[in-house]
């Protein structure tokens, strides 16, 4: 049975559009569209009616019509295809997120994270994004060798500020920005430094048989990591180094640190990835009652409060992480807002000495 004449319908749960304000304001589309564009057309006192009724109904401009206006959306995305559970124990990017919201907050840009389970499903993130332009920019990580995304972004026309360092420093000869990097703008934290001066440090200890437990071989910041410490490691006359792949998590951590310590040639340093395997290092060391740092030196990498909170305390390669994710957060602003945004490093690496690393034992 229809409401009574005069009586309030049951309200709509769908988005007002700008022939609602139309109707409810008594005027014409085009004084609606000239009144919320700005433009001249109407009056003064028009135009502030057909705003006030816009308001009123909560009309909100929907992210296509915004593009459409060449206005922004005011959302950046970040996608990563890596587990929730690892996501919800790695300090990296809790702390990558948390500098990038000190910056966008202030600007009103909201941050659209999603965590997906496959390299399709992250494309098809992208692919939405860019259909509906539900965000001006995108962030890129884990970037790996031809990487499929960068070429879907630009065929979308989607933006982004990839977190990588240039392909040419971690080996293969194909790897290399695009061919107008700053118009896609490349940020990396200083891996190859970070990895030299921990492999210095270690042998002016005496350590000689020093392994590395890594992170995914794949991606380009952890082929970085390798070459410097091949290259480092033959510079300073050293065996080669052991090195074990992993996925960042306690578990691969773990086993990984378990066979390089019951193995014939044991080292007597071990460079990590990350502070979680280098964390959950210090168990296993305990576990087959080899004590750190007399029997055994531990590094681990990017100096989260974690390292802080173990026992002993982790000597570790620090990257200002949360200054990081406000330097990314700044360009992709930039980027949005149609500037050309350098491609370059971020910072300098430098070592925090713990209580995790100590003189080698033959050589103490």
């Amino acid at each position: 049975m229809a409401p009574p004449s005069g009586s309030p319908s049951t309200p709509s749960k769908r988005r007002p559009t700008i022939s609602d304000v139309a109707r409810a304001a008594g005027v014409a589309k085009s004084a609606v569209s000239y009144a919320l564009n700005d433009k001249p057309g109407v009056s003064q006192e028009k135009r502030r009616h057909i705003l006030q009724v816009a308001a009123q109904l909560g009309w909100q401009p929907s992210g296509a019509a915004r593009a459409l206006m060449g206005t922004r959306v005011g959302l950046m995305g970040l996608v990563l295809n890596r587990p929730a559970r690892l996501l919800g124990l790695e300090p990296f990017y809790m702390e990558l997120i948390s500098g990038m919201q000190e910056v966008l907050g202030p600007l009103d840009i909201a941050l659209a994270l999603q965590i997906v389970d496959s390299p399709p499903d992250e494309q098809a993130v992208y692919r939405s994004w860019a259909a509906k332009r539900e965000v001006d920019a995108v962030v890129v990580t884990d970037v790996r060798q031809r990487d499929p995304r960068l070429a879907l972004l630009r065929d979308l026309g989607l933006p982004a500020v990839v977190l990588s360092p240039p392909f040419s420093n971690a080996g293969p000869s194909d790897f290399g920005p695009p061919d107008q990097p700053t118009a896609w703008p490349w940020l990396w934290t200083e891996d190859v430094d970070g990895m030299r001066l921990a492999l210095r440090y270690l042998v002016a200890l005496g350590h000689r048989r020093i392994a590395r437990v890594a992170g995914t071989p794949s991606y380009a910041h952890t082929m970085a990591r390798t070459a410097a410490l091949r290259q480092e490691a033959k510079r300073l006359d050293l065996p080669e180094p052991v090195i074990c792949s992993t996925d960042y998590s306690q578990e691969q951590g773990a086993d990984a640190t378990r066979s390089l310590l019951i193995g014939e040639a044991r080292p007597t340093a071990i460079i990590y990835d990350n502070d979680v395997m280098a964390a959950t290092a210090l168990q296993v060391a305990r576990e087959l009652r080899l004590k750190v740092p007399d029997e055994l030196s531990v590094i681990a990498w990017d100096d989260s409060m974690i390292a802080r909170l173990t026992a002993p305390k982790l000597t570790s390669i620090k990257v200002d992480v949360h200054a990081y994710g406000m330097r990314v957060a700044s360009a992709l602003d930039a980027l949005a807002a149609g500037a050309l945004v350098e491609s370059g490093p971020f910072g300098l690496a430098g070592l925090e000495v713990r209580d995790s690393t100590a003189v080698a034992p033959e050589a103490g």
